[in-house]
């Protein structure tokens, strides 16, 4: 299987379109959350990171498994690769709150909250989109050296 080194646009609003008539409590992160908070691609994606409610983790990869993805970098609890012709998703599983924010565990042991105030809607080729806010996709990346990526992400988030 020849794999995909760009995830387009079109595959993104698939995915979503699945997430959203599964009614699976997501939110896309990333590159692709940038741009959708901005309304147009500015750059070309490797990959779609979405974080999804655990409880539907393993329908959600049975779907992609269903599309041609097999995982290819599984680094539970914190993320799960998959990949395809189509492209590359990584799966980021967080469980659900009463108050409905995402709590994601890492790899010793942290917690990571994703507050639900903090999702926002933004548009990938004119579909809505549940994605991190522009001060939250800030917070992601925050804690690591910044890739080429991420200083082009900041920057577009500079232009809001």
């Amino acid at each position: 299987m020849e794999l995909s080194s760009q995830m387009t646009a079109a595959e993104v609003v698939q995915i979503v379109a699945w997430l959203d008539a599964n009614g699976v409590v997501y939110q896309v992160n990333g590159g692709w959350g940038v741009d959708a908070l901005v309304g147009r691609q500015t750059r070309p994606h490797q990959d779609l990171d979405v974080f999804i409610d655990d409880d539907q983790e393993a329908e959600f990869m049975a779907w992609l498994t269903s599309r041609g993805y097999r995982v290819t970098e599984d680094w539970r609890p914190v993320r799960v690769q998959l990949s395809s012709h189509s492209g590359q998703v990584d799966v980021h599983a967080m469980r659900l709150d009463p108050a409905g924010n995402g709590v994601q565990e890492g790899l010793d042991g942290e917690v990571y909250l994703h507050p639900s105030e903090q999702r926002v809607t933004g548009f990938i080729d004119g579909q809505a989109v549940v994605v991190a806010s522009a001060e939250r996709a800030r917070e992601l990346r925050s804690g690591y050296p910044p890739r080429a990526v991420d200083l082009h992400d900041l920057a577009v988030l500079d232009e809001l």
